[in-house]
């Protein structure tokens, strides 16, 4: 079987792997960089930074009081960005590894459908080469939205790409959108010590998540003087001298915000032009590429992985779409549940959840029991100073099986997976209950909130 996958990010190089692993001849071919976005200019820098600033901004305020004496602490940027750089470097080398031991054939460059059997690569050296194929899968990502505000053309107006490598940190940045991108982006900047304000046209940042957990990230960002302006929309951007002004209007009147960046978070959108889909008679939706539940497109033999279909733009569904697609070519049915899905913001304090929220299960009309276990009552979230979060439960009030998990504090990005292996196994809150937690960790935390659906938390004092 030959198999030729257009896009070399985490759906397809793990798809390739997957292929060649039973028994597939692979051609992979990628435009820019192996890894895709996620490696190269998201996912992996994006918290390379994260983790440096959440440090210098947690040594800067907290040092004394967790019994240490620091005399002079600077923050290095230069020294940050090829830290991030190396990290970089050294997990896209670790992919080609993967795709060479697994003698998968890369061609670099730009790939399109000739036929619904060839494609044509123009490779990085501007030659011609024709791929055949038996069964082909587009993986080919996805980039950011730029929205058509006047004045977003400036410069000083980045998107997500430009932010992870500017040569220094801004002073003050204002960013439009509060979803996953711009909160994280938000923490970044005022870890390292910009002034920040984030401008979100919705109701909420991170509107999708739930809203307690959410809660603990604004109080946090009020404590870090970053501003959110919710249920607002950006009129317009303007130059002034070397800075920009942008005009929002606010639920309190016009509002005026200058900074010396603009960082566009509003989204990203499927990459599926230029790739020859008419031709072949592949269908898409609103640019997305429109699959079944094996990834299949409305073309017997061709397949879509990852952001380009649209379903889900998160880098570990893009990975598990590459296998189902790949064991589906191979003659290997696999189902996934996708209700396990876990969602991750990698801010302090982190964010993460998985299955359904509280606002989710009324709108379906659950009945429903829910519980809260807040970690300054945890002994491990006491030790490390971090007792800003909390676990929260939402339970089916008819069967007690589990529904939906959320988190806020540390660690709670490690710690969602509880929650996804428990709604996989349609465990009930006992079976939560009955389990044995180390102590002391945070993970203690989920067991105490399970203790709250149909009780009391042991470790909590009984309010009068």
């Amino acid at each position: 079987m030959k198999v030729a996958i257009l896009g070399g990010g985490p759906a397809g190089y793990v798809s390739a792997v997957r292929l060649a692993q039973l028994g597939a001849e692979v051609t992979l071919i990628e435009e820019e960089h192996i890894g895709g976005t996620c490696l190269n200019e998201g996912c992996i820098p994006a918290k390379v930074l994260l983790h440096t600033t959440e440090l210098y901004s947690r040594l800067s305020k907290d040092a004394m009081a967790l019994g240490l004496e620091i005399e002079e602490l600077k923050l290095n940027w230069t020294m940050v960005q090829e830290r991030k750089n190396m990290a970089v470097f050294q997990l896209v080398d670790g992919v080609k590894t993967l795709l060479e031991t697994n003698k998968v054939n890369v061609i670099q460059g730009k790939g399109r459908f000739l036929t619904r059997y060839e494609l044509e690569v123009i490779t990085d050296t501007n030659e011609r080469v024709v791929v055949p194929f038996d069964k082909a899968i587009i993986a080919t990502g996805s980039r950011p939205i730029r929205v058509p505000i006047p004045g977003a053309d400036l410069d000083g107006v980045i998107t997500s790409k430009e932010a992870l490598s500017l040569d220094s940190v801004p002073e003050s940045i204002c960013i439009i959108g509060g979803g996953v991108i711009g909160v994280e982006f938000a923490n970044i900047f005022s870890n390292a010590g910009a002034k920040v304000t984030i401008v979100e046209l919705l109701p909420n940042i991170l509107v999708n998540m739930d809203e307690d957990v959410v809660n603990c990230l604004k109080a946090e960002f009020a404590e870090a003087g970053v501003d959110v302006h919710v249920d607002s929309r950006v009129e317009k951007i303007e130059a002034e001298g070397d800075r920009l002004k942008l005009v929002v209007f606010t639920p309190d009147g016009e509002k005026e915000i200058r900074a010396d960046k603009v960082l566009m978070a509003t989204g990203r959108r499927p990459n599926s032009e230029d790739l020859g889909l008419e031709r072949i008679g592949v269908k898409t939706d609103k640019g997305a590429i429109v699959v079944d539940d094996s990834m299949k497109t409305s073309v017997e033999n061709i397949y879509a992985i990852g952001d380009c279909n649209g379903k889900v733009l998160l880098a570990h569904v893009a990975s598990v779409q590459g296998i189902v697609a790949a064991e589906n070519i191979m003659g290997k049915y696999t189902p996934v549940d996708f209700r396990t899905i876990p969602h991750c913001v990698y801010t302090k304090p982190e964010i993460a959840s998985v299955g359904l929220t509280e606002k989710d299960t009324l709108a379906k009309g659950y009945r429903i029991k829910t519980s809260k276990f807040p970690l300054y009552a945890n002994g491990k979230s006491v030790i490390m100073g971090e007792v800003n979060g909390l676990v929260k439960f939402i339970v089916d009030a008819d069967t007690d099986e589990i529904l939906g998990l959320s988190m806020a504090g540390n660690n709670a990005t490690e710690l969602i997976h509880v929650g996804a292996l428990a709604i996989r196994l349609e465990a009930t809150v006992d079976e939560i209950l009955t389990t044995i937690y180390a102590h002391p960790t945070v993970s203690e935390a989920i067991q105490e909130a399970a203790h709250g659906v149909n009780g009391h938390p042991i470790h909590l004092p009984v309010a009068e």
